[in-house]
Parts: C-alpha cells; sequence; structure tokens
C-alpha cells in the first residue's frame, strides 16, 4: 500500500486519486440563469443529498485546476441563486457530456444539446423534459472552499418541487430502483450505470441488531474458506438457527454430503465452508448458518 501526503502531490494528481477511488458519484445536472435570463446547463459528480427536513442538496462546481476560473453555473447561482437539478439517467447520458463542454458564457446549452426545456414552477430556471426526476430549488447559501484552482464551491440547494416521470414508478407510487437506470461518474472518462445487472440488496440494520463477530463460533471466525466480508454477512443475523433446524436441515440437504465424507472430517469441513459461501453469494444466510453448524451437530 502507497502512503500519499496531499500536500506533496500535484493538484491533478490529487484529483486523479480522489475521483479514481471514490465513486460511484451521482451526477448533478444543474439549470441556472444568468443576470440577463439566458439559460445555462452542467454537469458535476460533487453531489449527493444530505438531508430530507428540510430536503437539502448539495453540488460543488470546482475552480477549474487549469486557470483557476470559476463555472458559470457558480457566477450564475451567485447573482440569481435558483437551480433546477435534474437527475440523469442512461437514455440522456451522452447529451449530458456534451453539456460539459466550455462553451462560452450565454450560450445555451438546451440549444446545445437538444434537451427539451421546461418551466419551472417556483424558480426562474428551467427544466429538463428528458430528466426522469426534477428538483426545483432555491440556493440557500454558498460556501467557497479556497481561491487556488481545484477549491470547491458548495452551492447548498432547498428543494420546492420535485417532478417525477410516472414511467419510473412502481405500483407503490415509489421510484423503482429497476426502472430509473441512473448513471453516476467514475475516475477518468469512466461512467457506471445502475441497471439490474449492477445492482444487489443488501437489508439494513436500521431496527436490528446483528450478533456480530464476537458471537460466531471459534471454527467459523477461523475460516479458511469464507472471507471477511462472508463473516459481515454471517453476523448481521439477529440469533443463530436453532440445534432442531440445524439437525433437520442436515438430514434433508446434507446427508449425502455427511454420508460421503464421514471419514473424512477435515475434507468436510472444508466442502461445507465452501457450501455456506455460495448460499451466502445467493443471499440465503440462514441456510449457509445451518450449513456451518451441521459440522458440529
Amino acid at each position: 500500500m502507497i502512503t500519499i501526503d496531499p500536500k506533496k502531490i500535484s493538484v491533478p494528481q490529487l484529483h486523479h486519486y480522489l475521483l479514481g477511488a471514490i465513486g460511484p458519484r451521482p451526477i448533478a445536472f444543474a439549470s441556472t440563469i444568468d443576470k440577463d435570463g439566458n439559460d445555462n446547463l452542467a454537469p458535476f459528480s460533487f453531489f449527493n443529498v444530505f438531508s430530507a427536513n428540510p430536503p437539502i442538496l448539495i453540488f460543488s462546481p470546482a475552480r477549474s485546476g487549469r486557470t483557476n476560473t470559476t463555472k458559470d453555473t457558480f457566477n450564475n447561482v451567485k447573482v440569481v441563486p435558483e437551480t433546477v437539478i435534474n437527475v440523469v439517467n442512461y437514455d440522456m447520458v451522452h447529451q449530458m457530456s456534451l453539456a460539459s463542454s466550455p462553451f462560452a458564457p450565454g450560450v445555451s446549452e438546451f440549444i446545445k444539446t437538444g434537451f427539451t426545456p421546461v418551466a419551472s414552477e417556483t424558480i426562474q430556471p428551467k427544466r429538463i423534459k428528458e430528466s426522469p426526476v426534477q428538483f426545483e430549488c432555491k440556493v440557500i447559501d454558498v460556501k467557497e472552499l479556497g481561491t487556488k484552482g481545484g477549491a470547491g464551491n458548495l452551492i447548498f440547494c432547498e428543494v420546492q418541487k420535485i417532478h417525477i416521470s410516472e414511467e419510473i414508478l412502481d405500483e407503490d407510487q415509489a421510484i423503482d430502483q429497476k426502472k430509473i437506470d441512473l448513471v453516476a461518474r467514475m475516475g477518468g472518462n469512466w461512467y457506471c450505470r445502475a441497471d439490474e445487472n449492477s445492482m444487489f440488496e443488501i437489508q439494513k440494520p436500521i431496527t436490528t441488531i446483528g450478533i456480530g463477530f464476537d458471537q460466531m463460533p471459534k471454527d467459523i471466525l477461523e475460516s479458511k474458506t469464507l472471507s471477511g466480508n462472508n463473516l459481515g454477512q454471517l453476523g448481521n443475523i439477529i440469533e443463530l438457527p436453532n440445534e432442531t433446524d440445524v439437525n433437520e436441515y442436515k438430514l434433508i440437504e446434507l446427508s449425502e454430503l455427511f454420508v460421503s465424507l464421514e471419514d473424512e472430517p477435515a475434507k468436510l469441513e472444508i466442502e461445507l465452508h465452501r457450501r455456506a459461501k455460495g448460499l451466502l453469494i445467493e443471499n440465503k444466510v440462514e441456510e449457509a448458518w445451518m450449513t456451518l453448524l451441521a459440522f458440529n451437530n
């Protein structure tokens, strides 16, 4: 592992490491207007949601690392403190990328990129019709993080209205993560597509408390087959399966394995750990636990 002091490398090198390591990053496709009412669109991947009550989004149009100039978006919100944050999905990613070109101030990226402008209800900047979710925001604060090239400028946005395409909603009127088809920025020229092939579910322990590593049997904790991540998955279970359930699972699901390796306990233990690892890949945590516990039952 290499160790880097940010103060001892160039800003471009530091920028490379930061963006290469921190991702995928959601994209704020910000619509603003200048003092003369000219439209501007620009994407920013230094972006996220930071509060629900009040609803606050923050993005950062950083100073140019080469010229130390500020973005049109930053200049605009200092004069007209309003913006629309348009969410970017796969169907619009190339048009969005085109909008990041260094067009001259006053040039409309709506015209350059072919996006359809739609009037907002509470603010002056226009929304992008093609975006699946559009946030009308008031800019409530601007925090400048420095005056040198590469310094960020935090734009604090309070959401006034949210517009959501019905095409991305499920039967409960919630946003379907498989339908919204979001994209995110990685390092360099790389993007990430959050489709069904790249997403997976993990039940969040918001109201439950897992047993943790310290409550696991020593032979499982010291497994040569299971990774630390596998053990983390096992540690999220609320309580271990009881002996009756383990024995029943052993007789039904594992009987052939136990018969075939009854005289080779070391091999049997390894095979049980391999099976458990496969079950964890399928997110079958309870079955994995019963497989592991069957060895000593």
